[in-house]
């Protein structure tokens, strides 16, 4: 069997789920984490802009929800190496018959889940046990000017953390709510 990543599912429009098919034998395996142009449908990605790698030592913790503006609106491709988290993904595309809407999946090495995030979605995390290591994909470099967050907490969105939040950064709960004059982001 070839290591590829297979589509699982679509939960809201144009956000993709994915896992990873190792290949394996007696000395351990290989898992694809990305290829290009390998089969799988990631719109609007083309090159690799950049990887980034976090590291989180406690369970419960929060990060997110960020997402960035054009012309630096960025898809991610989001996998767990260690640990376990329930990844979130808000839409907040000007629009979208799925506007406001979140999924969250768990992801963890022994589900080989991995999710797809395009353009225009918050993202964030909370891990389920301690030491969580997530990598990312992104087709954007990062740009502070660019960026934008959305309150974990925000009751617009509404998102159903599985436990009490133990630890958030300043930054994240920091983040405004959403209002009445949010119409969106246009990507």
């Amino acid at each position: 069997m070839s290591q590829r990543l297979v589509s699982v599912g679509e939960p809201l429009a144009s956000l993709r789920v994915f896992e990873r098919v190792p290949a394996g034998d007696g000395r351990g395996f290989l898992e694809r984490l990305y290829e290009h142009g390998g089969g799988c449908d990631f719109p609007g990605f083309g090159n690799v802009a950049q990887v980034n790698r976090t590291v989180t030592t406690r369970r419960g913790t929060v990060r997110g929800m960020h997402f960035q503006r054009p012309p630096f609106a960025e898809s991610k491709l989001v996998h767990c190496l260690r640990g376990s988290v329930l990844d979130i993904a808000v839409d907040l595309r000007f629009g979208s018959p799925t506007f406001l809407q979140w999924h969250g999946e768990v992801l963890s090495p022994g589900n080989h889940r991995c999710m797809w995030i395009p353009e225009g979605f918050a993202h964030g995390f909370q891990t389920l046990e301690d030491d969580c290591e997530l990598l990312y994909v992104h087709s954007q470099p990062y740009r502070a000017e660019h960026e934008g967050g959305v309150h974990p907490c925000d009751p617009q969105v509404a998102i159903q953390w599985p436990m009490e939040i133990a630890a958030i950064s300043e930054r994240d709960a920091s983040h405004s709510f959403i209002d009445n004059s949010f119409v969106g982001v246009q990507v």
